[in-house]
């Protein structure tokens, strides 16, 4: 039976990363429960950058993780408009209030300059606010980029390993699969996505009402078609977004937060009903062809901000999980900040700024 100083469970971005960061200094099991990493969240991502994504508590984890992605070649340039109705601009006022000593960059645009950015759309929506450095993410290179980091940091990767018992042996633990298999391994990291709490209560942790919410997608062949480089557009009343996917398909979600067990998830008919009577309202366009619908699943805490950090209650649990819906672009500091504390290893340029106890799970009593 292996023996490793820390098993990390789930491999999709939290938990690649998290090894990634990890791995050159602890001998790292990174446990996957699927076939292949990535399967559920990571893989159904909307993929976009967008620095007031998850509220101005998320802001300085989106902006540190910036450089790294830029860097890395993992964004294009996209742009996003928070759109409204005229009246709908005491809720734009409020967004620039909000996000005003944030660091987040946006401008007002003067009415109707919206439809320079989205021709087709609806002349009824023409208040905006400006996001330039919005940016479309390369989910799977990113994803990918972490397991080789992982792999060449000799972090050892295990598919189809589905943890169902996790017990205390001295002052670790001992791992068995539902194959069968076991490892026993020093700490554990809960980076499992919708399933924290469920792997939370078989380490005997107290589950922190990490909920899992639905949201779907639907790709659209729309005429006429959104300019192939238009913006990310949202809805200021978080009604909906969308942004194109080609020279003739469009995203379109509705921006739907359903609360589902942790799951395989997939969209219900309800939702792509509700998603295509919202394009009628917004865009002057006809949805020619429905190309394809899918779901994803998006966990959060109670107060919406990832939990990072070991538990208030059981010695060698750490907790990398809650990431929502900006688990994705704010990736590289949210896993350079969760291997510090982890380690209690010192803050780089990176993580400097940031906040380790606003996230940590003793903020739950």
């Amino acid at each position: 039976m292996a023996n490793f100083d820390l098993a990390i469970i789930g491999a999709g971005m939290a938990g690649a990363s998290l090894a990634a960061e990890v791995g050159g200094h602890l001998r790292v099991l990174l446990l996957e429960a699927e076939e292949m990493p990535g399967y559920h969240t990571t893989g159904r991502s909307a993929a976009f950058w967008e620095e007031c994504y998850g509220g101005p508590e998320i802001v300085p984890l989106s902006r540190a993780s910036e450089a790294y992605l830029r860097d890395g070649g993992f964004l294009s340039p996209r742009g996003a408009l928070y759109i409204g109705r005229s009246e709908d601009r005491a809720k734009l006022d409020a967004f620039e209030a909000r996000f005003a000593d944030s660091g987040a960059r946006f401008e007002r645009l003067p009415s109707a300059a919206a439809q320079a950015h989205v021709p087709s759309l609806r002349a009824e929506w023409s208040e905006a606010i400006w996001q330039p450095h919005c940016a479309d993410i390369d989910v799977a290179g990113l994803h990918q980029h972490y397991l080789k980091a992982a792999s060449a940091a000799g972090v050892e990767l295990v598919t189809r390993a589905r943890i169902e018992s996790i017990e205390r042996e001295g002052d670790g633990w001992r791992l068995r699969s539902a194959d069968g298999r076991e490892w026993r391994v020093g700490a554990l990291a809960n980076a499992s996505g919708a399933w924290a709490d469920e792997v939370a209560k078989l380490a005997g942790a107290r589950p922190l009402s990490i909920q899992p919410l639905q949201r779907t997608m639907l790709q659209v062949r729309a005429d006429p078609p959104l300019p192939r480089t238009g913006p990310l557009t949202l809805d200021i009343s978080g009604a909906f977004y969308f942004k194109p996917e080609s020279a003739n398909a469009m995203w379109f979600s509705p921006h739907d937060e359903t609360p589902v067990p942790p799951s395989d998830a997939a969209p219900e008919e309800l939702a792509v009903a509700q998603a295509l009577d919202i394009f009628a309202q917004v865009l002057d366009a006809e949805p020619v062809k429905l190309e394809r619908t899918w779901a994803g699943l998006r966990s959060f805490a109670p107060d919406r901000k990832p939990v990072i950090g070991w538990d208030a209650r059981v010695p060698g649990f750490f907790w990398f999980a809650g990431q929502g819906g900006f688990g994705i672009q704010t990736a590289p500091a949210a896993a350079r900040l969760a291997g510090q504390v982890l380690r209690d290893a010192q803050r780089d340029e990176m993580t400097l700024s940031l906040d380790a106890e606003r996230f940590s799970p003793a903020r739950f009593g």
